[in-house]
């Protein structure tokens, strides 16, 4: 039982491992220009934003957060 344990926990450990270390870069300072542009954040477009939403919400039952909770029939 412990050794079937320690086998599945070192890859489960390792994968985590990995994937701390490379979520972190570091940006050059002429880099940051690029991220800062406006078609780099996710909501730009407020309508397009607000129709996503809304699919979502009343597809999926599936609220972002941003507009009022309800079921997902689409009759709000």
């Amino acid at each position: 039982m412990i050794r079937s344990a320690r086998c599945c926990i070192l890859p489960v450990v390792a994968f985590a491992l990995i994937a701390t270390l490379t979520g972190c870069s570091t940006v050059k300072p002429w880099q940051r220009g690029l991220l800062a542009d406006p078609i780099m954040q996710p909501d730009r477009n407020p309508i397009a934003s607000a129709l996503e939403e809304h699919v979502f919400f009343s597809r999926e039952a599936a609220n972002g957060g941003r507009s009022v909770g309800g079921g997902g029939c689409g009759c709000n």
